[in-house]
């Protein structure tokens, strides 16, 4: 009985342990990962308050999306479709995401954006300086 007892203990201590040790310091904040291959779906802005997205007018008629690969490594890919012929441009630059903040740079050109929305199908995100939502999809 006793042995009982000291195993329940244990049990009660370890379950109170593991639910007691999780992280809520990440100050909204998402957890999903924001390496991966994004394609270019809608460009928008806020309009008396609302969200308004189109799809994105960059995407060349009958050609893939174009799109944003954001790697491991920090580099930032972004590929764009043009042309009769669809032919594929690729522009390499870096990428450093700060909390919610996400800044690609190209070259001496560099953008920081809010992200909106970070999930395992969609890059949300809104650019500082001119307001432009993006939205990207996997």
């Amino acid at each position: 009985m006793k042995k009982r007892s000291i195993l329940f203990v244990l049990a009660l201590s370890a379950g109170m342990f593991v639910t007691s040790c999780s992280s809520d310091d990440n100050e909204g904040e998402t957890i999903v990962p924001i390496q991966g291959k994004y394609n270019l779906s809608q460009r928008g802005t806020i309009v008396d308050g609302k969200e308004v997205l189109v799809d994105a007018p960059e995407n060349a008629a009958g050609c893939n999306r174009d799109y944003l690969d954001l790697r491991l490594s920090n580099a930032a890919v972004i590929g764009d479709y043009s042309g009769s012929d669809c032919a594929l441009t690729e522009t390499t630059g870096t990428y450093v995401r700060s909390h919610n903040d996400l800044t690609i740079t190209v070259g001496n050109l560099s953008s920081t954006s809010d992200i909106m929305n970070l999930t395992n199908k969609e890059l949300k995100i809104k650019d500082k300086t001119t307001g432009i939502i993006t939205v990207y999809t996997r």
